[in-house]
């Protein structure tokens, strides 16, 4: 029995002495991805079937997204659970930073947030150029307003604005004010349903197949700017992540190449976010 163990030992060893190694490298490199966790904004527009198979031919590194609202996204990459971080909150991003969960945040690209609402605008809003008093005036007029509700970039942009037009509609929830707990996409739908008024990233407006009466109301306010920035995951906290394929992935990101993979992506034709990377890298 022993002689028998040995010898299929044998084998085996001679049989993988003749696998060429470039078979296991190609496993190794087929095998090779990074985990990114981000917003279901950026995911439905469509960007990243777009941008990352031009990265993944130049690198060999496939990335694997994982969708959710930004303040989830945030939650996955504080546990360790992502290799990098990529959504649409600065403030939130750079409290990421400074509590040692990031190691430094990169400007990517922007778009914007529009209020949209129905084509006969209850609460007369149409072509205001604040957003604060757009929303005080839907407020004033108890005019169906449907918001995410879901700690997304965009749901937390929401309440910022509304804070700032002296409003709390959170007391109102359930009333005027409804909160779907839900993705943009599904928050547009019931907008629609209700004809009601809603804030949206431009890019998941551009994609969004079921308007009805909806349409862009207000839109241009500088209080509606959208940065996104992408932060490597600490590798002092969490050892296991990829952090230099990570780091490859963000550089690729702000460089001359990645910035132009963005800025040539549209939606019926129109482009859909911007590049502002500070300092281009080569």
């Amino acid at each position: 029995m022993t002689s028998g163990f040995f010898r299929s030992c044998l084998i085996m060893t001679i049989i993988a002495s003749t696998i060429p190694l470039s078979s296991f490298n190609s496993v190794t490199a087929s095998d090779r991805f990074i985990t990114v966790a981000s917003t279901t904004s950026t995911r439905n527009s469509g960007l990243y079937n777009h941008i990352l198979p031009i990265f993944t031919k130049k690198t060999g590194i496939k990335v694997r997204v994982v969708a959710v609202g930004t303040g989830q996204a945030i939650k996955l990459a504080q546990n360790g659970d992502a290799d990098a971080l990529f959504v649409h909150h600065k403030p939130s991003e750079e409290s990421f930073v400074r509590a040692g969960f990031g190691l430094k945040r990169l400007d990517v690209m922007y778009n914007d947030f529009i209020l949209v609402g129905p084509n006969l605008d209850p609460a007369k809003i149409e072509g205001s150029n604040r957003i604060w008093t757009a929303l005080k005036n839907i407020a004033d007029a108890n005019q169906p307003f449907v918001s995410r509700g879901d700690d997304s970039g965009t749901h937390k942009k929401e309440l910022s604005l509304w804070k700032i037009s002296g409003n709390n509609p959170q007391k109102s929830s359930g009333d005027w004010y409804r909160e779907t707990g839900s993705g943009m996409g599904a928050t547009l739908n019931t907008a629609s349903a209700m004809s009601a008024y809603a804030l949206t990233d431009r890019s998941t407006w551009l994609k969004f197949a079921n308007k009805g009466t909806l349409k862009v109301l207000v839109e241009g306010d500088i209080q509606l700017f959208n940065p996104y920035g992408i932060i490597v995951v600490n590798p002092a906290l969490h050892p296991h992540v990829k952090w230099k394929d990570a780091e490859a992935f963000a550089d690729w990101l702000i460089s001359k190449s990645g910035q132009m993979a963005i800025a040539k992506y549209k939606i019926k034709g129109q482009q859909a976010f911007f590049p502002n990377a500070q300092g281009l890298k080569k």
